[in-house]
């Protein structure tokens, strides 16, 4: 198993994945359509988003869990 120290990093490979590989496949078929190529097209779209999206999920999340919490009542 991974060390709990490691569940914040984790978290948003996780995160960042889905949601790249998501959107990533939307935006691939509204451009191009269920092409023969689609899969090949989708996954280069995914891994260009997913080297973008993880740093980026690394370094928003924790300013975004500090605008949460002045947004919220304790």
């Amino acid at each position: 198993m991974i060390p709990r120290r490691y569940a914040p990093l984790l978290f948003a490979l996780i995160l960042s994945g889905v949601m790249t590989l998501l959107v990533s496949g939307l935006a691939t078929g509204r451009a191009v359509g269920l092409t023969p190529a689609f899969a090949q097209l989708w996954l280069g779209a995914w891994l260009t988003s997913w080297s973008i999206g993880f740093p980026l999920v690394l370094v928003i999340a924790p300013l975004t869990h500090r605008l949460v919490e002045r947004l919220v009542r304790s």
